[in-house]
């Protein structure tokens, strides 16, 4: 029998970016280009970390943290991936990497109709805050979220 592998939340790195650029198109109609992932990279308030098991990239989070402020710009999972707690465990990550840095407040903005994420979200204790009306691709509502830190 063999032993059950756990999922490790390790920092990001350029050999990731492939990888990263898969799960990243296959979860968002606009999805990020690589220069905004390597721009996280470089950036020294920005705070990326991927999902990993069995060297495998399952996921990844995107956090900046700026004084009291931390914002999450992007998070996604492998759709073949989804429903094993992934999201839940790189939101908890980046919680607590947040509250490293000295943030009292962690925000976000999702897409309206992405209910999946908006009820992981609330249940991780984040508050709806406002609404950005047609926000993406000038067509979609971003809920505004936030937690307090």
């Amino acid at each position: 029998m063999s032993t059950p592998v756990k999922i490790k939340v390790r920092p990001m790195t350029e050999a990731d970016l492939d990888r990263v650029l898969d799960i990243e198109t296959a979860s968002f109609p606009a999805p990020w280009k690589r220069e905004h992932f390597v721009a996280e990279l470089e950036a020294c308030h920005s705070f990326p970390y991927v999902a990993e098991e069995d060297d495998g990239i399952l996921g990844y989070v995107c956090l900046m943290t700026l004084f009291e402020e931390a914002q999450i710009l992007d998070i996604a999972v492998d759709p073949n991936q989804r429903g094993r707690g992934i999201a839940r465990l790189l939101l908890a990550h980046a919680i607590s990497v947040a509250r490293e840095k000295g943030a009292e407040v962690l925000a976000l903005e999702v897409r309206a109709s992405n209910i999946g994420a908006i009820t992981l979200y609330e249940k991780c204790g984040f508050v709806r805050t406002g609404l950005r009306n047609k926000y993406y691709e000038g067509k979609e509502d971003a809920v505004l979220m936030e937690k307090r830190l």
